[in-house]
């Protein structure tokens, strides 16, 4: 008697539809990548604490990629460059590591921040990724790819980035090229289609249907093995596919097949990059590479690498061991189409192929018709969203990795085209932050995980404070390459006032000081300015890292050490207020756009091994005006006894106001007094009020620092003249001021005549007026 397969009824499978409709579409982001340069092969992948780990083929060579213990939920690599995401619920960081022939020349960027990416892929060149929220696309490293971003409106269920084109799969399972590879544009199966996996190569394509059939177009070496499939990796002139039981058939140029050594070896994920093919073994999570003599020879790259990104829930079974790769609710997933074709396998021998719903038939339904439904829901509630607020739909490039492009420059608009504009706007630190390192600056930055700086700093200890600033402490660190470095943070225990206003505000200046200072001095670089290293953005902790400064402050040494400072001779004290008005001169004169420092003070002034001054903390700072025109209606920002005071009254900056603060530091340098002190009678006093009217008497001698040696009389004339010097500087109008420039100029003359016969005089500074 034969054995029949159940039927059910219509009511049975709308009961299932509903089931299964309920269920999550799930994303495993790449945790292996494979960079290429010159002859040189690069295979980097998390381990399983998420960190990034890489190794260089042939070995022997340098990698100066330096991950700082950051935890990643993906990596892309491919010619010269590969990419780590860092990702939260609701949103992702993307950073960049480009590099030259034997991974030297390594240039850092971090080319996106903003919304969830859910999805990331790398052809040789290009880098594409998905939106969590929207399935939309971002694009980077393409400008090309503007124009024919028009031609896409579709969301996306899975993507693939080739050479010069991109496929993915719409919301009905159907394909979608588009690109300049007239090989692959145009020739993907059309009619109607239920794709489920999709590839690219350099030139061609493929994809994997709901019952695991391979179809590829395109320029394709060799011939496309039958069977069932999970996942694709193509490469160039060579391919490979995952069968369903875990088995990798490898096909391509000159017989390309997997190495007999892998045959029968079973995996969970592979990846492809040119001629290189790479495979995370099942039963150990190792990973095997192959392609080329070296990985031929011997396969074993990582003993154990992460399998797959982590993810809040699986739409089928999860895999074996993902609690020791993921966090306690976190799971890492296996494929779904595997659960699928389990059930769609033919029936064993003596079965009823006879009418009626069978169990087969049943399954292949649902799964179609409910892909189907919720694709065609969600492509409706969408469409009816967008027309609600008017928006459309395009494809959005985020710029370049290898060319500093600002969004003007890359024609593309952040609001009204970008569909994501219809969600709630990220932070607006997160925006500022996207677009000064987005936009070139920044380049040459390292970004630190807050881990790594706890570690360096002892948890950010009393032991390692050396002093504050007004972006917050300042703490000495060493790194792991030996570099002494300053580490600057924004504390949150000084963040936590009472009043929820009040600490709304203090975290915007806070943010905005530690942009600032991400702004100009990623892309300033003067030997009297001192040098940013990098930074951290870390949730709530912002960071930056510095030039260590081993001889402290102008100010630390002038009212501090005093008499026992090696800053007790004249012509070192003149040296030190050249240095920084060169740094200064640099702001003002050549930097492009100029920049206003508006905090200039002798604490804001430091001394390095040589003792050469450097400017620090431009937190502060602001654009220069064009043609010496003046920023209005600016709320007052600087430090009492420094501040322009025709800044202060009018509101009115121009660079003539960090003048006005300098001449401030050389009555200071000159007379050894603070800019705000207490008098004889403890009442207190400016030191311009005090200072100037002895200068105006060429009475400077009586009131000059008594921690200093007097004069020579080679340096009293230079000294004097320094006097005149600051007394234009603090004159009460900006106009009767001299540019820095002249500043420069008339310090370098007072310093060399120290060691010259005099030859100053008061009539040298008239140009001033």
């Amino acid at each position: 008697m034969a054995v029949l397969e159940p039927k059910l009824s219509f009511s049975s499978l709308f009961l299932a539809l509903c089931l299964l409709s309920s269920l999550p579409l799930t994303i495993s982001l790449g945790t292996v990548s494979i960079s290429e340069t010159s002859n040189q092969t690069l295979i980097c992948a998390l381990d399983k604490q998420s960190f990034l780990k890489c190794a260089s083929f042939p070995s022997g060579i340098q990698i100066p990629i330096k991950s700082h213990n950051f935890s990643y939920s993906a990596i892309v690599g491919g010619n010269g460059f590969i990419c780590a995401l860092r990702s939260s619920s609701s949103s992702s960081v993307m950073s960049c590591w480009r590099f030259s022939a034997n991974f030297t020349n390594i240039s850092f960027k971090r080319i996106y921040h903003g919304r969830a990416l859910d999805e990331l892929e790398a052809g040789n060149s290009h880098i594409c990724g998905r939106v969590k929220a929207s399935k939309q696309l971002k694009c980077w490293q393409w400008r090309e790819f503007n124009s024919i971003s028009d031609t896409i409106t579709q969301n996306f269920s899975a993507i693939a980035v080739g050479q010069d084109f991109f496929c993915g799969l719409n919301g009905f399972g159907n394909i979608v090229c588009v690109g300049n590879e007239a090989k692959v544009i145009g020739k993907n199966p059309g009619g109607i289609q239920n794709y489920t996996v999709i590839g690219a190569g350099f030139q061609h394509a493929c994809a994997i249907s709901l019952n695991g059939s391979l179809d590829c177009w395109g320029e394709m070496a060799g011939d496309k093995p039958e069977g069932q499939f999970t996942s694709l990796a193509l490469a160039e002139n060579r391919s490979c596919a995952l069968r369903v039981n875990g088995t990798v058939v490898c096909w391509g140029s000159n017989n390309f097949s997997l190495p007999t050594n892998l045959q029968a070896t079973y995996f969970i994920a592979i990846v492809a990059k040119r001629s290189v093919f790479c495979g995370i073994v099942s039963s150990n999570y190792s990973l095997m590479c192959w392609g080329n003599q070296i990985f031929d020879a011997n396969s074993l790259v990582f003993e154990n690498v992460k399998p797959g990104s982590c993810t809040e829930q699986c739409s089928c079974a999860p895999l074996p061991g993902f609690s020791s790769f993921c966090p306690e609710g976190l799971f890492i997933c296996q494929p779904c189409i595997t659960t699928q074709l389990s059930a769609l396998s033919p029936p064993p021998a003596g079965c009823s192929k006879g009418g009626g719903w069978s169990a087969k038939m049943v399954v292949f339904l649902v799964v179609g018709i409910t892909g189907s439904i919720a694709l065609v829901t969600s492509t409706a509630c969408c469409l009816l969203f967008t027309r609600s607020i008017g928006g459309s739909s395009r494809v959005h490039d985020s710029g370049r990795l290898d060319n500093a492009e600002t969004p003007q420059e890359s024609g593309v608009s952040h609001q009204r085209n970008d569909p994501e504009s219809h969600l709630p706007p990220p932070p607006v630190l997160e925006k500022r932050l996207s677009h000064i390192l987005s936009g070139g600056s920044g380049g040459h930055l390292e970004e630190y995980s807050l881990q790594f700086l706890l570690e360096v700093t002892n948890n950010f200890s009393q032991d390692h404070k050396i002093g504050s600033g007004s972006f917050g402490s300042v703490y000495r660190a060493t790194l792991e390459d030996g570099r002494v470095v300053a580490i600057k943070r924004a504390e949150s225990s000084s963040l936590t006032p009472s009043n929820p206003v009040v600490l709304t505000k203090r975290q915007e200046d806070t943010d905005t000081a530690f942009l600032a200072e991400l702004k100009f001095l990623s892309r300033l670089n003067h030997k009297n300015l001192v040098r940013l290293l990098g930074f951290c953005d870390d949730s709530d902790e912002r960071v930056l890292v510095y030039e260590y400064m081993s001889n402290s402050t102008l100010h630390e040494h002038l009212h501090k050490l005093k008499s026992s400072s090696p800053l007790s001779s004249w012509p070192r004290r003149l040296k030190v207020a050249l240095d920084a008005a060169r740094g200064i001169e640099y702001l003002h004169a050549y930097a492009v756009p100029p920049v206003i420092h508006r905090d200039i003070k002798s604490s804001n002034i430091l001394l390095d091994d040589d003792w050469t001054a450097k400017v620090s903390d431009f937190g502060l700072s602001l654009i220069s005006p064009n043609n010496e025109e003046s920023h209005l209606s600016l709320q007052a920002a600087g430090t009492v006894g420094y501040m322009d005071p025709e800044y202060y009254r009018l509101h009115q900056l121009t660079t003539k106001s960090d003048v006005y603060s300098f001449g401030v530091v050389l009555l200071e340098l000159l007379s050894g007094y603070k800019a705000i002190h207490l008098n004889e009678h403890g009442i207190p006093r400016n030191v311009v009020d005090f200072i100037v009217p002895y200068i105006v008497r060429d009475d400077l001698h009586r009131v000059l620092d008594t921690n200093v040696p007097p004069p020579t009389p080679i340096e009293i004339e230079a000294i004097a003249y320094v006097g005149y010097i600051a007394a234009d500087c603090v004159s009460l109008e900006g106009r009767d001021r001299p540019s820095m420039s002249e500043v420069v100029n008339c310090l370098e003359r007072a310093w060399a005549s120290c060691f010259a016969p005099p030859t100053v005089s008061r009539s040298s500074t008239a140009s001033s007026h």
